[in-house]
């Protein structure tokens, strides 16, 4: 019962993410569509830490240097991901409007995917491993 209601949270934040990337290109005042690259970088955000949970021994040590590697990785994807749509606004192939409906959405897409993480990461019997 928690994990279904932790998972049709997630679903709607995910949604209400999209919402905002989708009215940051389509609305017919700014009618571009190059903020969809940010797609990109939602969906290789999680791969380093895909890897870093394979390669990675299984101890229980405080920090690995695959972990951090990881985080470093995941943390540069992210800052690329909120960087991209201002230098596209910055050189004006988007309007600093449709800029800030891209950045609304990737606070809401980024939080979602930690969310997901932290929700069902716990390596417990409802984990994201089994599905």
């Amino acid at each position: 019962p928690c994990a279904l209601a932790a998972l049709v949270g997630l679903s709607f934040s995910g949604a209400i993410g999209l919402t905002f990337l989708m009215l940051g290109c389509a609305l017919e005042y700014y009618g571009v569509y190059w903020p969809l690259f940010v797609l990109i970088f939602y969906f290789i955000c999680p791969i380093p830490h895909f890897i870093a949970k394979r390669v990675g021994d299984d101890s229980d040590a405080a920090s690995s240097a695959c972990r951090e590697l990881a985080y470093f990785f995941t943390t540069g994807i992210v800052v690329s991901a909120f960087g991209f749509p201002i230098i596209l606004a910055r050189v004006e192939a988007i309007k600093w409007g449709a800029c800030g409906l891209v950045l609304a959405g990737n606070a809401v897409i980024f939080l979602t995917i930690l969310g997901f993480f932290l929700v069902f990461g716990r390596g417990d019997d409802f984990s994201w491993e089994q599905w």
